[in-house]
């Protein structure tokens, strides 16, 4: 949390009780906090994980494995149909390790099956396929592939996002304009149905749960695989930073470079005021010409990204660099975009990033845990982390609108195509015209941070935010806070396809909870609420 927002709402507050030490050491002393701690910690995990992927994959523990790890999964599913099918299902997999802001209320009622599926099974070169557990994270990805001259075609830039999480949820990244959400670069699903069965899914074998899968967060089957398409990878991006210095000069730059699918493999816009903005276009390359500099931007003590590339607004001209590909590709991981700055304010000095930025980040699931109930409230009230989804056209309009209600800067601008299957089905469409026109163009905002404008509330923020995007016929990223009904909520996501298939499927409506229910907040909350609530209640004496 920022310290305008800590100044807004500090720790000793009239009318509530007095924070204990611990709050207070970790509301007050965040930053530091986060350094000598969580930092440490995270560290350590790494190292761990980094231990095991290598003796898994080398030795190819996961494929001898996998068939056994899948009847686990199956075996569960039975005991639950033996018990009557009492409760609710969902993964044992911890809430705090989603990438999330929020943490799962549903898991303290539901029984939980053990997926336990992390690794890569499987990089076919000769058919370009790759076939992964859910739980295998991009980092992990990138590091195998991009040594082998391979890449999947998405590549979402934080190391710590499973394919799974994408999937189910949302997966862009800047090659989105190109290939598409990361849903649509997946040749076929492995699931676990609520009836204990094992089915594959793609266009050609049970169709319409292949098409319906993304985006429904589990509720239709527990995903145990997923096959990727791999396509080759190159040494470097050539990587073109162009500032930008009015509104339309943005957008319209923007849009044209984005439509340009043959000549740009990437592009990326950050926006740092209303009317000003880099627009970053990227193509892969295997050869640093004599047109720019090799900058491998990934290491430890360079600067934040977002902060390098706002020097070429500063500079007032265009520049290119040649950046190594998985450089790029995980180019925001250190600073989380730009939310490391509440965190660690002093993380992008230059002495901190030649002593610890090889440290960052800390990991998501400590941050969580340590929030307090001072944290959560500044968050609730001061915070932002949402991702809107809009149609292209309507890029001016959404960046005025959050200049005028939230004033929050950067933002983060990634193009993306919403590609429409044969069959029609799916959860989010093309843009439909008034005229019958069609347009897979999307852009997705990314508004992370503390907003400037004055007396900002988020509770009442949020739900105007929602009606704009609901009104302009765009979609919310599901990970993040919503307060839609469950009306608007259907209204904004197509679930007519998705009704049907629950009610056909054996035990599916038994077993899962729809999207709703999962995403709303009837289904998640802050942590420090859910601490609250797993405390035991003591019974007064009489």
């Amino acid at each position: 949390m920022s310290k305008d927002a800590t100044r807004r709402d500090p720790v000793k507050t009239s009318g509530r009780r007095m924070p204990s030490v611990t709050e207070q050491v970790l509301t007050r002393y965040r930053g530091l906090f986060a350094t000598l701690v969580l930092l440490p910690v995270s560290v350590l995990y790494k190292i761990y994980v980094s231990l095991r992927d290598r003796i898994v994959f080398s030795l190819k523990i996961a494929p001898l494995k996998y068939d056994q790890k899948v009847q686990r999964v199956i075996e569960q599913i039975e005991a639950w149909k033996r018990n009557s099918c009492r409760e609710k299902l969902c993964t044992a997999r911890s809430g705090w390790k989603s990438m999330s802001e929020l943490v799962p209320t549903y898991k303290l009622s539901h029984r939980k099956i053990d997926i336990g599926l992390y690794d890569i099974l499987e990089i076919d070169e000769e058919r370009r396929l790759l076939k992964v557990e859910p739980l295998a994270t991009m980092g992990r990805i990138s590091r195998h592939l991009v040594p082998r001259g391979w890449t999947i075609p998405v590549v979402p830039e934080l190391d710590d996002l499973t394919v799974g999480g994408l999937i189910m949820g949302f997966g862009v990244e800047t090659s989105s304009h190109k290939y598409g959400l990361i849903q649509h670069i997946c040749e076929s699903f492995d699931i676990v149905t609520a009836e204990g069965k094992l089915l594959r899914c793609s266009a050609s074998e049970n169709p319409d749960l292949y098409y319906l899968i993304p985006w429904s967060h589990g509720t239709l089957g527990f995903l145990v695989a997923a096959q990727l398409r791999i396509i080759p990878a190159r040494k470097y991006v050539r990587l073109h930073y162009r500032p930008v210095y009015s509104l339309d000069e943005m957008v319209d730059v923007f849009e044209a470079e984005s439509r340009d699918t043959g000549k740009n493999d990437f592009v990326e816009g950050l926006v740092y005021s209303s009317d000003t903005a880099v627009v970053l276009c990227g193509t892969m390359t295997d050869a640093v010409e004599a047109d720019g500099p090799l900058n491998p931007i990934g290491r430890w003590y360079k600067p934040w990204f977002y902060q390098h590339a706002r020097t070429y607004l500063a500079e007032r001209k265009e520049g290119y660099e040649y950046v190594p590909l998985r450089d790029y590709f995980h180019r925001h991981t250190r600073s989380y975009f730009w939310t490391m700055e509440d965190i660690i304010p002093f993380g992008n000095h230059p002495l901190f990033r030649w002593l610890l930025g090889w440290a960052l980040p800390p990991r998501i699931e400590l941050l969580k845990y340590t929030e307090t109930e001072t944290t959560r409230r500044l968050r609730e009230r001061h915070h932002v982390v949402q991702d809107i989804l809009m149609p292209m056209r309507y890029l001016a309009k959404s960046i005025r609108y959050l200049d005028e209600h939230f004033e929050l800067y950067p933002l983060w601008l990634c193009p993306m195509a919403v590609h429409e299957n044969e069959r029609g089905l799916g959860f989010i469409h093309p843009f439909r015209g008034e005229h019958g026109s069609t347009d897979e163009l999307y852009v997705d905002v990314g508004v992370y941070g503390t907003p400037k404008k004055e007396n900002f509330d988020y509770a009442s923020a949020l739900p105007s935010l929602e009606k704009f995007v609901l009104d302009h016929k765009g979609y919310q990223a599901l990970y993040a806070k919503t307060t839609l009904s469950r009306e608007s909520f259907r209204a904004m996501f197509d679930h007519k396809d998705y009704d049907r298939l629950r009610e056909q499927l054996p035990y599916c409506k038994l077993a899962f909870d729809e999207v709703y229910d999962k995403v709303s907040s009837k289904g998640r909350t802050s942590p420090a609420e859910l601490r609250r609530m797993k405390k035991p209640r003591l019974r007064r004496r009489r």
